[in-house]
């Protein structure tokens, strides 16, 4: 078995009074971080216990937080630290602007009687709750809850839940479909499977739709102001929502056309921003932030989901080599029309579908040395 954990989204329905109680709260523990923000970056100390000595009372007193909600606090200020680290690796100060509060399940959230009772500064406040697509996470013997994060959105409030559960893995040996994905900007993705059957999402809409949004911000970075600044700042936002959006209906496109037992094999783009950051610089913003990651990892837990496995695989000469006798010349692509035509056999194909071609051999490949049962290997 193998666990996956997912982010539900429930959106609840306080009261006005209980608005103001939650805004409140939310205010307090965005202060409360800041302020552990602080002496963190001045002291580089990161060990839970010795923050609690030394801020504990300090949290109490000055912003009025209980027991449980200054434990948060810290935790959240600690987690934050340990990512940047993690990522940049140099000490960062992070600054918490959006009022935020995490909360612990069955300590400052819980769910009873078609409510979810949240902890504040004046002590707990039962709220409903909108279920619509989201009640089958309720079943506990199914389900648990992690730590939540209250949010408020545009005067709407919501638990944004993270909820882990088990699935059955899927084994090699289980195998009876291979999809070799070439990600790209022309074409999101092309496939080619074990059918022989090649397919393309096209990235047209994508790349018009990411230039209207750069014009969008250089406009406005010319003005200089502050009006203009917020609007990047939501214009940010709102390209980030929208192309996650579409990396979710591509993954789910690709995991629901194709049978459980599935192998998904995809190019290894781990170190793929410095390759694009040498680019033409009139490509470079279109290439270094086309959003390759975030649809490979909802390929992977969709995939997860349905019994299917995704392979990464060495990315080098995916699209130069001859898919029938493996040939492998740059000069075989042709980039600027985007054809292959192999100078040793004269195979010629569109040059993305011969990426997911060899993607496709690679994965069975990967069975073959696994030992196990051949597919359909013929071309």
């Amino acid at each position: 078995m193998e666990q996956i954990t997912v982010t539900a989204k429930i959106q609840i329905v306080p009261s006005d009074d209980d608005k103001t109680l939650l805004n409140t709260t939310m205010s307090a523990y965005t202060d409360a971080c800041n302020h552990v923000s602080n002496y963190v970056f001045r002291t580089h100390n990161l060990k839970q216990f010795a923050l609690n000595k030394v801020l504990y009372s300090d949290l109490r007193n000055r912003f009025g937080l209980k027991s449980q909600i200054a434990q948060s606090v810290l935790k959240t200020v600690i987690a934050r630290y340990k990512t940047i680290l993690g990522n940049q690796n140099e000490w960062i100060k992070p600054n918490f602007t959006k009022p935020q509060y995490d909360l612990v399940w069955n300590r400052d959230y819980s769910l009873t009687n078609h409510c979810f009772s949240v902890n504040t500064l004046d002590g707990r406040v039962k709220l409903p709750y909108f279920d619509k697509g989201m009640s089958k996470y309720f079943d506990h013997s199914i389900y648990s809850f992690g730590t939540a994060k209250l949010v408020n959105k545009h005067g709407k409030y919501f638990l944004h839940i993270p909820v882990t559960y088990e699935v059955e893995e899927c084994e090699d040996a289980e195998i009876c479909n291979v999809v070799g994905i070439d990600r790209g900007i022309n074409f999101v993705v092309a496939t080619y499977d074990s059918k022989h059957k090649s397919g393309f999402f096209s990235g047209k809409t994508i790349k018009q739709k990411r230039a209207h949004y750069s014009k969008l911000r250089k406009e406005l970075q010319m003005r200089r102001t502050p009006s203009a600044r917020r609007r990047i700042k939501a214009i940010g936002s709102r390209e980030n929502r929208w192309m996650q959006d579409v990396n979710h209906q591509v993954s789910k496109a690709l995991v629901e056309s194709n049978p459980k037992y599935t192998l998904f094999v995809l190019e290894d783009l781990s170190g793929v921003r410095s390759v694009t950051e040498r680019v033409r610089t009139k490509d470079r913003y279109v290439s270094v932030s086309w959003s390759f990651y975030d649809l490979e990892q909802k390929l992977i837990y969709k995939a997860k989901q349905n019994r299917s496995l995704v392979l990464k695989v060495d990315p080098r000469y995916t699209s130069q080599c001859c898919p029938v006798y493996g040939h492998i010349e740059k000069a075989n692509r042709n980039k600027k029309i985007h054809l292959f035509a192999c100078k040793n056999c004269g195979y010629k194909s569109n040059d993305d579908r011969i990426g997911a071609m060899n993607l496709y051999r690679m994965g069975i490949n990967y069975l073959t040395d696994s030992q196990v049962p051949s597919i359909v290997t013929a071309e």
